[in-house]
């Protein structure tokens, strides 16, 4: 089972889900260059696009890795952190 999970911007093309931020936002990047950030924002609305900076993404997927550490799941975490390195480093 994969759970890869990408998104259409409309105009960005095909996004990659890098992870989920909390309950209705999650952090998606551009699916080949990795370069451009979105914030996408889930609400009975439909779907918000929120650019943001490569640092400020790097700090919400390293409080996520901080918080998976403590109270995740393992499989999570170890998948959250590959991601992160690819991206990052």
């Amino acid at each position: 089972m994969s759970t890869e999970n990408y998104l259409n911007h409309p105009n960005f093309g095909l996004l990659f889900r890098v992870c989920v931020v909390d309950a209705n936002r999650e952090l998606f990047t551009t699916l080949y260059a990795q370069r451009l950030f979105f914030l996408v924002i889930t609400s009975n609305d439909g779907l918000e696009f929120e650019p943001i900076t490569r640092a400020d993404a790097r700090i919400m997927v390293e409080n996520r890795v901080r918080m998976l550490r403590r109270l995740g799941p393992q499989s999570e975490y170890d998948q959250l952190l590959k991601v992160y390195k690819q991206t990052f480093q």
